[in-house]
Order: structure tokens, then C-alpha cells, then sequence
């Protein structure tokens, strides 16, 4: 994860994921079933979802305000398809569809409400089936209401929609908390601590994700989220990124407030693993197109390590680079083992020209005059073939053996001698 804008994307995909993901984990779990309620609506607010109940090319987008109940009606919603934009009202169900757009176009909803402009993201128009999405708006009225009421001294949790999401990748995993710190009295609280907490100490790249609450800071990898706190949920979102050269990393983290349930998801990468003490129920499930790891687990206290080990990261086998570190080595040590026998090998190839030159000398001296003994007829044929062969042979070694050895020049005289042919 280089950019914000990268961070952003990603948990943007993965958010309609995750829900559909731990509501699968949820079913046959009743007892799980109760930790897990609807997201706020303004956590899907502009996130595009595939669905095959629409005709093919159809984008529908439904407009609320705070709630899922308060549709909102007769209201223009503008779907920009590349550089065109249509507008369509909203139906009694507080829905704009439109109808027949072209595959492959890029897609942007917008829409203002009581000054509030509201913008999905952009997303590729579907070439089979159609897109659903929500614009949400704030219901100003009831955030007055609270705002008008003198906050108290009181407590927070970290509620049901609360998730740790993790998605590995090369060698790194990008970590993501989505909080929802939930204040359950009816009016505003100021809690006696900060509401704050530190990242692991591995973390890279951490900032706060679009969608949080403005209240949220983040100092380096230090979080604080400051009060007073709203009633309801106030959501955080956090994303970081954690190296994991070897392919294993363990996560160890706390929270300023206590956690009604942990909930878990992992993207599923290859050989990935998630193992943890405190998870009590975990399956391996498919969703759009993917695989994910989704777990949960019981409660949490505050200030008590929420302890996560993920295996399996893909990632480079460090045998090459410890191969290459080892031979560079061995090549060094040998350098030095040569530099430090330069004299004595310098002396002992010297000696050993000198050696080979003279053999050389000797053996040409008996070729000249075995040919001089020939027509003379001091030898016979038989013995001069025999002997002439034996002395260009020892001949052709000795110059083969001068030829490699570039220690120094010959003795002036023989440098021009040529290697007898045979004849």
C-alpha cells in the first residue's frame, strides 16, 4: 500500500464483502447471530454492489436520510456515464434507476440534500446484470438534538460492527480496524480517559480511512479519537500496513475501550492462515469470486491484547539472496587467500618457465641434429621416424605449456622460435 488513495480503494471493495461474509458466518450460529447488527447506513453509503435482480445494464440508487426507513422522494439523483450525465428522480421507495447503461463506462452518482452533497464512488458499469447503491444524508434533525444536549461523564464500547480485516499481499499485509465506538446512553458522554490507543509497532503508511468520524487523529502511530461522543455509533477506520518478509506475522493489539465481539476477516491468498486463542468459530467462504477467512470471537476487555497470528503471506524465499550473500563470501576470502600468495606463485611460475624453456632448447637442439644424421646415414629410417616422433611430441608439450604461462617474455632469441610441424 504506497498511497492513502490506494488504502481508500481497497477497503472500499472490501467493505460489502465483509458483511456478506460475516452474515454467512452468522447463519446456523445463533449464538454468534446476535453479535452481528446492520451496519450503519452511512457506512454503505456510495459503495456500488452487483446484483442479478436487475436488467442487464441497470444502475439503481436509493436515497435515504440517517435511516433505512426514511426514504427520501421525488429527489433528483444525476448518474454521470463518462463524460454524460442523466438525471432521474427518485420513486416512492426513494429509488433512481436508470436504465440501459453501457457496459465498460465509468459510473459516478451524485446527488444534494439540504446543502450536503453526496457522491458514490466511481465504478465500471457491469456487462451482465446491474449495480445497486445507496446515497445517504445526514438527518441534521436528529444530530441537532444531540448536539443541543450537555454531554455526561460515561463510558463507550466498541460495538457489534466492529471488524479487523487483514488482506496480504507481496511480503506485507494491510491491516484495517474498522471501529464503531458506540455510546448506548441517550445523550452525549465524555469518558473519563482519552479514547486512544497506539498501532503495532511494525506499522507503516497508517491514516485514517475516508468515512470516520472528524473527532479521529492520528499522530504518527498514535490514534485519538476525542469526545464528546455522540449517542449511537461513532465510526474509525484505520488502515496501516504490515511487513511480513518471512510470510508469518503476529498482531498484537489494544483498545482504550472494551470490545463486545471480536469479528475477523481475511482475505485468502494463496496458503493463507489465521490462528488466534480468542476466535471461536472460523470458515473459509467464498464472495465475489474470492476466498475470505472470517472469524469471531467473545468479548474483549478494555486494555486487554487482541493477539492475531497470520501465516501463509506470499512472499520471496530468502535461500537465493543467503545463496548469493555465501558466494560472495567465498569469492572474497578467496581473493584475499590469492593476493596474499602473489609473490610465491609470481617466483614459482618464473622458475618454472625457465624450466620449460630450456627443456624446449634441449629438445629442438636433438630435433636439428637427428635431422642433420639422417642423410648422412648415421641412423636408419626406422629409428629416425621413432625418434623424430618422440621429440616433436615432447616439443609440441613444452610449447603448449609455455603458450598458457604469460608470467614474462622469452629470452631474447627465441621469442620468434616457432613449434616444429610434423612432417
Amino acid at each position: 500500500m504506497d498511497t492513502k488513495d490506494t488504502k481508500e480503494k481497497v477497503l472500499a471493495l472490501m467493505r460489502v464483502t465483509i458483511l456478506c461474509v460475516l452474515g454467512v458466518l452468522c447463519v446456523g450460529s445463533p449464538p454468534a447471530y446476535a453479535q452481528f447488527q446492520m451496519p450503519d447506513p452511512k457506512q454503505m453509503s456510495g459503495i456500488p454492489r452487483p446484483v442479478d435482480d436487475l436488467p442487464k445494464g441497470a444502475i439503481s440508487v436509493r436515497l435515504i436520510r440517517g435511516e433505512l426507513s426514511n426514504n427520501i422522494t421525488g429527489h433528483p439523483v444525476d448518474l454521470h456515464v463518462g463524460s454524460k450525465v442523466i438525471t432521474v428522480k427518485t420513486d416512492e421507495s426513494g429509488r433512481a434507476q436508470f436504465n440501459d447503461v453501457p457496459p465498460g463506462e465509468t459510473i459516478k452518482a451524485t446527488t444534494e440534500v439540504d446543502g450536503e452533497r453526496l457522491e458514490s464512488q466511481e465504478f465500471p458499469a457491469p456487462a451482465q446484470g446491474g449495480i445497486r447503491l445507496m446515497l445517504v444524508a445526514t438527518d441534521k434533525a436528529k444530530a441537532a438534538a444531540a448536539a443541543a444536549t450537555p454531554p455526561v461523564s460515561g463510558n463507550v464500547v466498541i460495538g457489534p460492527q466492529s471488524r479487523i480485516v487483514m488482506q496480504p499481499r507481496e511480503e506485507a499485509v494491510d491491516l484495517f480496524y474498522l471501529l464503531d465506538i458506540t455510546n448506548n446512553a441517550r445523550g452525549p458522554v465524555n469518558t473519563a480517559a482519552p479514547f486512544a490507543f497506539s498501532m503495532p509497532g511494525d506499522a507503516k503508511g497508517c491514516g485514517i480511512m475516508q468515512g470516520s468520524s472528524p473527532q479521529a487523529a492520528l499522530t504518527g502511530g498514535h490514534v485519538l479519537v476525542e469526545g464528546p461522543f455522540a449517542p449511537g455509533s461513532t465510526f474509525v477506520q484505520i488502515a496501516c500496513e504490515m511487513p511480513a518478509a518471512s510470510g508469518d506475522i503476529d498482531i498484537e493489539q489494544r483498545f482504550p475501550a472494551a470490545l463486545d465481539h471480536l469479528a475477523v476477516v481475511v482475505k485468502k491468498v494463496g496458503d493463507t492462515t489465521l490462528r488466534s486463542a480468542q476466535l471461536k468459530e472460523m470458515r473459509e467462504l467464498p464472495a465475489d469470486g474470492e476466498m475470505f477467512i472470517a472469524a469471531t470471537g467473545g468479548a474483549v476487555a478494555a486494555g486487554q491484547p487482541i493477539e492475531l497470528a497470520l501465516g501463509g503471506v506470499p512472499h520471496h524465499s530468502p535461500a537465493p539472496r543467503r545463496i548469493a550473500l555465501t558466494l560472495a563470501l567465498v569469492i572474497a576470502l578467496a581473493g584475499a587467500w590469492a593476493a596474499g600468495r602473489t609473490v610465491d606463485d609470481g617466483a614459482a611460475k618464473a622458475a618454472e618457465r625457465k624450466r620449460l624453456m630450456a627443456r624446449r632448447d634441449k629438445l629442438f637442439n636433438e630435433l636439428v641434429r637427428l635431422e642433420r644424421d639422417r642423410p648422412n646415414g648415421r641412423i636408419d629410417d626406422r629409428r629416425y621416424a621413432a625418434r623424430r616422433e618422440e621429440i616433436v611430441g615432447a616439443l609440441e608439450q613444452a610449447y603448449s605449456a609455455l603458450d598458457s604461462d604469460d608470467t614474462g617474455p622469452e629470452p631474447a632469441g627465441l621469442a620468434g622460435l616457432a613449434a616444429p610441424q610434423r612432417s
